[in-house]
This record gives structure tokens, sequence and C-alpha cells, in this order.
């Protein structure tokens, strides 16, 4: 008898211009070279095959329980390197400049390495029931993918130290609350919400989204003042694109809010 397929770590399914992946990397999702390298390929096939949105979810019990505690054994007779196709900042800033966005539908556990997965996704919405955290301190360890950093960014440097040292898991309506992720739904609108909001993000202007990513990008990491002496270069896109044409040709009809956008 013919061998059985392996089932794929990350499903993709198309909603019209939303691309929708699903982990499932079984039991929990746990991210590792084998995880990191199947979703690196999902995003780059999406936005490839000319998607104008991204929805990251999970078909298993949790979206992600955090990193592959094997893992860890070999990185400490290797000094703390990884030996990856990515590194995991390499893989996140794949996320963050993709040209396009990317909504993380959180269900479950949401913990370390996912948390972090999460935090690199342009939006992310959660189950009022979800619960998400920084972990790695249980281990001995620190936020080893950027989330520390990450954490900082959106909620400050005093929330951030407490997630990152104490630990904890935290509701999904207290982390709304602080800023880290931005909306909280019942379970059961989960997934419909996030293909809402994907949609939204979709019909939107993908060459200028694009642009206000790598600006955002370089904002937070490198400072105002860098983004506004590159600004002008990153934007550059924008002038040549159809959509700057459809909408300034749609308001001068119509006036604001009824351009349909072509993503071009």
């Amino acid at each position: 008898m013919p061998e059985e397929a392996e089932e794929a770590l990350v499903t993709q399914e198309q909603r019209g211009p939303v691309s929708i992946l699903t982990m499932l990397y079984r039991p929990y999702n746990l991210l590792g070279p084998k995880l990191i390298d199947a979703i690196a390929a999902a995003v780059t096939q999406a936005r490839d095959a000319g998607s104008r949105a991204i929805v990251l979810r999970s078909g298993l019990r949790h979206f992600c329980a955090g990193a592959d505690v094997a893992l860890f054994d070999a990185r400490i007779g290797n000094a703390g390197r990884a030996e990856t196709r990515f590194s995991g900042i390499e893989f996140l800033r794949l996320l963050e400049l993709l040209p396009l966005p990317v909504i993380a539908s959180v269900h479950g556990v949401c913990l370390g390495g996912g948390l972090e997965l999460a935090l690199a996704c342009d939006y992310i919405v959660a189950a009022s029931s979800a619960k998400l955290g920084s972990v790695e301190a249980a281990l001995g360890l620190a936020p080893l993918m950027g989330g520390i950093q990450r954490q900082v960014q959106r909620i400050g440097t005093a929330r951030a130290k407490e997630m990152s040292m104490l630990g904890r898991r935290y509701d999904a309506a207290t982390l709304e609350r602080w800023g880290l992720i931005n909306l909280v739904v019942p379970d059961e609108s989960l997934e419909k919400t996030s293909l809402s909001i994907a949609e939204e993000f979709a019909r939107g202007p993908t060459v200028a989204h694009a642009t206000t990513k790598e600006l955002a990008y370089l904002a937070a990491n490198e400072g105002v003042v860098a983004a506004d002496q590159a600004m002008a270069e990153i934007q550059e896109p924008i002038w040549a694109s159809e959509d700057l044409k459809t909408g300034l040709a749609s308001f001068k009809e119509n006036g604001p809010g009824l351009a349909r956008f072509q993503g071009r």
C-alpha cells in the first residue's frame, strides 16, 4: 500500500483577495525550524500569488503553545546559536516587512514564541477565552525572538518587564486594554471577525499599506528622524500605483471613501 502523504504543517485557503494560512503542526504548533520554514514559505507564496491580506490562524486546540523546548538543549551546546534556515529575528522581520497586511487570529494559548509570532503581525484579534504571555522565565529564559522589545514598543517598558520577568498568562481583555493586542471577540465570532478585518485591509490600497508597514518598522526600530529621512523614497511606489489614480478619480467624482482599489 502507498504511504500516506504527510500532513502539511501550514495549509492555505483563498477567500477572494485574502489568504487564510492555518497552522497544523501537531500537537500544539510548537515553534521551531519546521514550522517557521512552513509559515515563511506560505506567506511568501501568498504574496507572490497576489494576495492582498493574510490571516494566520491555527487549526488545532491552541494558536501556538511556545517553542519546542528540545531545541534549547542543542543551543546550550552551541553557545546559544540556532542552526536554522531563518534566525528568529529574520523570520519576524519577514512578516513585519511583508508588503501586505498580516492578521493573527488567536485562540487557545499563545505563549512564548507563539506570542512573538503574533506580535510580528500587523493586527491581532483574539478570542475572549485566549491566554497569552511570555512564559520563558519558567525555563530560566527570556523571550528569544524579540518579544521584549516588541512589547516595549506596544505597552511600554514597565509592562514589558512585568510580562517577561513574571512569566504570567494574561487574559485577552487585559492585553487589549494595555494595547498589546488590537481586538477581543467572543470565541464563536473569532473566525468571522478575523476574515472581515482581513477583507477590510484587502480592500485598501495595497501599495500604500506596504509603505506604511515599512515606515512603521523604521520608526519603531530607528526612530522618527530616520523614518522622516527615508519617507520620500519609501513612498515613491505610491505615486506610480494604479490605486492612487483610482482613489483620486473616485474622490473627484464621488467624494471620499468610495474608491474600489485593485491593489496595484
